[in-house]
């Protein structure tokens, strides 16, 4: 009986000791040690990826926005088309897509309508955009209805817009664009994109001069 209630001890010292160690490192010494690495190497993609704009943050480089006006560059359309839309407003709390199949009813009806918005906002009095211009970004929303990127495609059909309404000319703006146009990942991977956040926040800072 000694024998057993000694081992028992043993073991259970033996796994008290062993839940003390792992838990010192690997919940706090492991997660300081990446949290430092990541701080010294990447420190911006670490806090989050905060894009700045006037001293504040603005938000994030990862996540779309919404509302914005018709001065600034819109983004793709949130979480859906229509009244059946995931994420009207690009919550955080909820995101995803509609789950429609490309020979729906409903969706094709949200992306004509969706087709005839563009045309109609991004048209002005010296240059008219043919629905053939229309990039498929432009009328669908992203898998989680939070992308932060458009095509360039679409951002070069909203530079006369924006133009127009910030008193710009179209060269300056299209080269605005140009400066935030990135490339594939690595040259290969994806497609060219750009930040509309970003984007706008630099137009913000030019209309600003």
């Amino acid at each position: 009986m000694n024998n057993s209630v000694t081992n028992t001890a043993r073991l259970l010292g033996a796994g008290l000791r062993a839940l003390l160690v792992l838990t010192v490192v690997c919940g706090v010494l492991y997660p300081l040690a990446v949290t430092g690495v990541a701080q010294a190497l990447f420190p911006t993609k670490a806090n989050g990826s905060e894009i700045t704009s006037g001293g504040r943050v603005v938000g994030s480089s990862l996540i779309g926005q919404q509302g914005y006006g018709l001065d600034y560059f819109q983004p793709r359309p949130a979480g859906g088309l229509g009244e059946n839309s995931v994420n009207t407003q690009y919550k955080l709390i909820l995101s995803g897509a509609t789950n429609r199949s490309g020979d729906n009813a409903d969706l094709i009806t949200w992306v004509k309508e969706a087709k005839a918005e563009v045309v109609k906002d991004n048209s002005t009095a010296g240059y008219q955009v043919r629905p053939s211009q229309v990039p498929a970004d432009a009328v669908t929303s992203s898998g989680s209805g939070l992308d932060p990127d458009i095509s360039p495609a679409y951002a070069d059909l909203q530079v006369h817009r924006v133009a127009e309404r910030n008193g710009l000319s179209v060269a300056r703006v299209r080269a605005l664009v140009d400066r935030h146009t990135d490339g594939r990942t690595l040259g290969f991977m994806g497609e060219p994109r750009v930040n509309v956040l970003e984007l706008n926040t630099a137009l913000k800072d030019l209309t600003k001069d």
